[in-house]
């Protein structure tokens, strides 16, 4: 049977990656996205690359953009399979520097956004009687580093949203899935809010060293669905450091205090 997807930010990144993976299985891939231009070209990409693709404007702040991405799809393909709540944006600065605008603008977009996606897909899913909620939270939840609090806590809020959900929907036939890259090459620092000098830029740095693409992280999350897995982390590194901090603590502590040392340190000191 023919996968129906749909993708919010999938005019670029990993939205996109994630929509080229599908179309290349020949899905139907509706990509929701604020950005027209990106949005068709996309479209146009998808649709060379073996999908049956539609782009529409989607801003995840409005529930009723989404309701009207849910009724169309529902009325055009009778439904939809997969949902990727993929859409989000990034912020850093210390507790005392960064502004409730900046907390309210990521939490909107970044928590809210996701579940947004997921109270008005839920009810189509459940009436379908099968479906995957695709939740993309970040390492940045669970390791937690400093001067990233706002960022750190809307990826941890999608987590805890996920892990809820996986619980709730259990006998409904819909699989959740929590997807949670560390740094890979994508356009997150374009929107990125800051006032400390130079973060935007070394961010950018460690993305592009990262031997990690948006491709890979579009191949694990198609595997995860395909399997049912909830966990998606890429990053073997970040992984084991994940590992460490489940099941020894001290260990953990001690190995991201002396990351947060540097860090602190590159970044104004501390």
């Amino acid at each position: 049977m023919t996968q129906r997807v749909f993708i919010t930010g999938g005019a670029s990144g990993l939205g996109r990656a994630i929509a080229l993976r599908y179309a290349r299985e020949g899905a139907r891939v509706c990509i929701g996205d604020i950005n027209p231009e990106q949005g068709a070209e996309v479209e146009k990409e998808l649709n060379a690359a073996g999908a049956v693709a539609q782009f529409i404007n989607c801003d995840v702040r409005r529930i009723s953009d989404l309701e009207r991405v849910r009724d169309q799809l529902e009325k055009e393909w009778g439904g939809v399979d997969v949902v990727v709540n993929n859409a989000g944006v990034a912020s850093a600065g210390r507790i005392e520097d960064t502004t409730l605008e900046d907390w309210e603008w990521i939490l909107d977009i970044n928590v809210l956004g996701v579940v947004r996606g997921c109270k008005v897909f839920t009810p189509l899913m459940k009436k379908q009687g099968s479906g995957s909620l695709v939740n993309i939270a970040s390492m940045a939840g669970l390791m937690l580093a400093p001067m990233m609090g706002s960022y750190n806590v809307s990826k941890a809020g999608v987590i805890a949203l996920s892990e809820t959900l996986r619980q709730e929907l259990a006998d409904s036939g819909i699989s959740v899935h929590a997807v949670c890259p560390a740094f890979f090459q994508t356009n997150l620092t374009a929107t990125m809010r800051s006032d400390i000098p130079g973060i935007q830029q070394n961010v950018g740095k460690l993305m592009k060293r990262s031997k990690i693409t948006a491709d890979n992280v579009a191949d694990d999350i198609f595997r995860a669905v395909k399997k049912g897995e909830f966990w998606v982390l890429p990053h073997a590194t970040e992984r084991r450091l994940w590992y460490i901090k489940r099941y020894t603590p001290p260990v953990f502590n001690w190995l991201m205090g002396q990351e947060s040392k540097r860090w602190l340190k590159k970044f104004g000191g501390g």
